[in-house]
């Protein structure tokens, strides 16, 4: 697979309303949070039907929020791919990291990788954070993959936390510690670039 780069950039309204379409895809949204009990794809942070015509104060209440940390996965051609999240637990320097790749033809392409590395160098680098962990539904073994190589630990079992056709799935807790990352930071080659 070749080695991939990618921009993190601000959110705008037309990140929002293609992550709005993309999450209408079932497969798409089950890739990112799932769905809500009663059937709307799930969108930790926001909600993007209703950012698309937000007013100013309330885009800024969200895509300013210390706590919520979300940026536009761009690819180094300025194409709009995806989206991270950050969900930071400032009082135990902890952040849970989501990463969605919306093009499902650029899926297994190295995109999500170079999403994850540049998510890990902010969040260790910039936000300063002790520990970043994910919460992957056992069926998403490419996830679980990814996260493994780029140095995650299992750290637990979520016992049948995720409803997916029909049925509930276990998902597991994978983690990695800020003097983790860096002592394979040398090791996870890529260029990050954040606008």
């Amino acid at each position: 697979m070749p080695l991939q780069n990618v921009v993190l950039k601000s959110v705008n309204r037309d990140d929002v309303s293609r992550i709005r379409h993309w999450l209408a895809d079932d497969e798409i949204s089950e890739s990112w949070f799932g769905r809500y009990a009663y059937g709307d794809p799930a969108h930790l942070g926001y909600h993007p039907d209703r950012m698309e015509k937000a007013s100013e104060a309330d885009w800024q209440r969200v895509f300013d929020n210390p706590e919520h940390r979300i940026m536009s996965v761009y690819t180094t051609d300025d194409e709009h791919i995806g989206e991270i999240h950050i969900a930071i637990e400032e009082s135990l320097a902890d952040g849970q990291l989501s990463i969605l790749v919306g093009r499902k033809d650029l899926w297994h392409h190295g995109y999500g990788t170079a999403a994850a590395k540049a998510s890990l160098e902010l969040a260790f680098n910039e936000y300063g954070l002790y520990r970043v962990w994910v919460d992957i539904p056992e069926y998403n073994e490419a996830a679980r993959h990814m996260f493994s190589h780029l140095g995650f630990v299992h750290e637990g079992t979520l016992r049948k936390s995720r409803p997916h056709e029909g049925a509930r799935f276990d998902s597991v807790v994978m983690g990695i510690l800020g003097a983790e990352y860096s002592n394979r930071a040398e090791g996870l080659d890529t260029e990050v670039h954040t606008v």
